[in-house]
């Protein structure tokens, strides 16, 4: 059990969720106000991702990057701030026999240095980078980031002193943590996100949770979520299995059946949750000093 626990935020990811949440974080100064709000609840961390005003679809504009970042650093709320860097990374096959040419709805592939533009530009405290190739969901959708890839973005992340945060959706992405490390790509302390349940990744029950705690690097510092209507039980498996939390409106719009939530009460329930198994909740500036960040504001 892990008695000192930090909560991430995840304010309101890429998916196809804006039509299904009428209050879903869309605009920067939506994603901002969000972050905020689970700040005040208690969340330390603030994982963010951007979507395009007009559309809803999510976006890598470094524009709406930074009019989010300078809204929450303006705001002068205390909270950590993670930008993803998992977007350009999309592949979508064409259907059936005729895999090739890739089909331009969905797609969105660049080049390893241009998915960490905004992070360049902004210098967060931390920023995401996915650790593997995944079959995402159903379809002919694959998120694609092969071993050279991942090694040039950690090489960046590493020289602009910002602290990856490695996603790993299965035990062979957390194998690939362990040779980056060896390569010495990764800074002290490693610190890595477990994402459960996620078709078609690792699924969120205790035993494959523990196996892949167990696959973890040695002194790594990992946080565990889960989506849907698991994402709050999977709360207490997380800090159970010494791990962080993570809640949020990017991996579940609700808060109980047929009631739609806020990254607020998610975070209030995080915490509610934490407190009577017998956490303490940390704030950012413990994150911080945790986790060796580097604050370049306020």
């Amino acid at each position: 059990m892990n008695f000192e626990t930090f909560i991430t935020c995840a304010v309101t990811g890429s998916g196809e969720t804006a039509d299904k949440h009428p209050d879903l974080p869309i605009t920067p100064k939506q994603i901002a106000a969000a972050a905020i709000e689970a700040a005040n609840a208690g969340a330390a961390i603030a994982h963010i991702h951007v979507r395009d005003p007009e559309t809803g679809k999510g976006s890598r504009d470094p524009k709406l990057y930074r009019e989010v970042v300078e809204r929450i650093r303006d705001s002068g709320t205390d909270v950590v701030i993670n930008l993803t860097a998992g977007m350009g990374g999309d592949i979508v096959f064409g259907p059936g026999e005729n895999p090739l040419p890739l089909n331009p709805e969905g797609t969105d592939m660049v080049g390893p240095i241009e998915r960490l533009v905004h992070v360049e530009e902004l210098l967060p405290e931390i920023c995401t980078i996915d650790c593997g190739t995944m079959n995402f969901a159903a379809g002919d959708y694959v998120m694609t980031n092969t071993p050279g890839m991942l090694r040039a973005m950690a090489a960046h992340v590493q020289s602009l002193g910002v602290r990856p945060e490695l996603e790993v959706f299965d035990t062979g992405h957390l194998v690939f943590v362990k040779q980056l490390i060896k390569e010495g790509l990764l800074d002290e302390p490693v610190m890595i996100q477990l994402c459960m349940g996620i078709p078609y990744g690792a699924p969120d029950d205790p035993l494959t949770t523990m196996a892949m705690v167990h696959q973890l690097p040695a002194g790594a510092i990992f946080s565990g979520f889960s989506i849907g209507r698991y994402q709050l039980p999977y709360v207490a498996m997380a800090a159970l299995a010494g791990g962080n939390v993570r809640v949020g409106l990017e991996d579940n719009l609700y808060l109980g059946r047929g009631q739609l939530a806020s990254n607020g009460d998610l975070v209030t329930r995080a915490k509610t949750i934490l407190e009577a198994m017998g956490a303490r909740i940390l704030g950012p500036a413990e994150v911080r000093q945790k986790l060796q960040l580097t604050k370049r504001w306020g």
